[in-house]
């Protein structure tokens, strides 16, 4: 069931049929009883975070040099010599993608279409974007961790720790300074350290052992409190939505963790015969044939396609 599963190619400009498809998506938007949001990387690479080019070097031009990094992605696997360089690197890593701005107003335009709508949003992104856009934490399920926690390398220590005030005495640490809107730049002709000082690696607070992020990369991953209570939170809005108008709206999900998003969208679309399901995705939009009939899959930009659907177009 649920394949053969075959996108269509990206146009270069916005068509006709992509602007009949945003007044189809809108008329659904505003007449069902409840959204599902279900976000992938897609989303925050839409709203600018883009894990090469000028981004990337702006802030890691000197792990590039010296190991051949070429992207925030592939850096993030790296096995750097020591653990004050590790955090040197992490440190960089989580605070452009978890403490900064978006660069496009790609959340708070979602978060102007949800208005006066139930929903919920379940996302494998770890970047916080929705919160930092104004979404109802009530309302979110990060199921891969965030970036804004740290736990400990024991995984009998069931905890997250908040990192923010870590991950900018690190950043100072290392010789960034913080620029008129308060964003941690790199000084201009100046060099910054490729390693922290020793004394600031992270340490568990309960038992003394190292710190690592609260990523989901193996059964290390720890799921905690909020975690089980989001979780939670989540099954119940799905039970209580099984009927009626649902609309199931997948943002930027591709094929990598399919079975935490796009089948169980695609099965409840497919269970329920009053459900929609909408798919904004560059390159990567597409509907298995058993619900085709009730599902528009826009094949473009999302930032564009929501400025499309707040304007009504």
């Amino acid at each position: 069931m649920f394949f053969p599963y075959n996108p269509k190619p990206v146009p270069s400009e916005i068509t006709d049929e992509i602007r009949q498809q945003v007044v189809a998506l809108k008329s659904q938007l505003n007449t069902c009883d409840a959204v599902i949001i279900g976000a992938g990387a897609g989303l925050s690479t839409s709203a600018g975070f883009r894990y090469s080019g000028e981004r990337f070097d702006r802030y890691f031009s000197d792990f590039k040099e010296r190991f051949g990094i070429k992207d925030i992605y592939s850096g993030g696997f790296y096995p750097f010599p020591d653990k004050e360089m590790f955090w040197a690197w992490w440190s960089r890593h989580i605070y452009i993608n978890r403490y900064v701005p978006a660069p496009k107003p790609v959340y708070i335009d979602l978060l102007d279409l949800l208005k006066g709508k139930e929903y919920f949003v379940l996302t494998t992104n770890v970047d916080h974007q929705f919160q930092r856009a104004g979404f109802d934490k009530q309302r979110l399920f990060y199921t891969q961790g965030d970036y804004g926690l740290w736990q400990s390398v024991n995984p009998k220590i069931r905890k997250t720790y908040d990192n923010e005030d870590q991950v900018y005495k690190m950043l100072e640490a290392q010789g960034f300074v913080k620029d008129e809107n308060g964003i941690y730049q790199w000084p201009e002709g100046q060099k910054v350290s490729m390693r922290i000082p020793t004394k600031l690696i992270p340490k568990c607070p309960d038992d003394g052992s190292d710190m690592t992020t609260n990523l989901r990369a193996d059964d290390k991953f720890v799921e905690d409190d909020g975690w089980y209570a989001a979780n939670d939170r989540y099954y119940d809005f799905l039970e209580a939505h099984q009927t009626g108008h649902v609309l199931y709206l997948e943002l930027g999900v591709g094929m990598n963790t399919p079975s935490i998003i796009k089948f169980p969208f695609w099965r409840a679309v497919a269970s329920n015969p009053e459900a929609f399901y909408g798919n904004i995705n560059y390159g990567e939009a597409a509907a298995p044939k058993e619900i085709l009939e009730r599902s528009i899959c826009i094949n473009y930009d999302i930032g564009d396609v929501l400025t499309l659907l707040k304007k009504g177009e």
